[in-house]
């Protein structure tokens, strides 16, 4: 059975970590000011690493947002039960797909 205070602490741990990586990539993923004095290849590679950046913003904010709603679903009583075979889903699983409502051998 799960320890579901060692769980919301973890996730808890987990929330304010992603918080942190939001925010940094947040400020790395502001607008390249056009009045920088950089080259054009320079330039090129700014605006390519700012997509990169907006797209790990991306999922730094999905992993937040369900990593929130897992700690609202703590207290469950099926939290942390595959839906399927109704065995517990690992905790490592639980951490990093909060959203998963299947242990790994019953997803695939």
């Amino acid at each position: 059975m799960l320890d579901k205070e060692e769980i919301r602490s973890r996730i808890t741990e987990e929330i304010a970590a992603t918080t942190t990586l939001v925010e940094k990539y947040t400020e790395l993923a502001k607008p390249i000011a056009p009045e920088n004095a950089i080259g054009r290849i320079s330039r090129m590679d700014a605006i390519n690493n700012k997509a990169v950046t907006e797209a790990a913003l991306k999922k730094a904010k999905e992993k937040l947002n369900n990593l929130q709603v897992a700690l609202t679903k703590v207290d469950d009583s099926d939290f942390g039960m595959c839906i399927q075979c109704k065995k517990p889903i690992p905790t490592g699983r639980i951490l990093l797909m909060p959203q998963a409502v299947s242990c790994v051998n019953c997803a695939r």
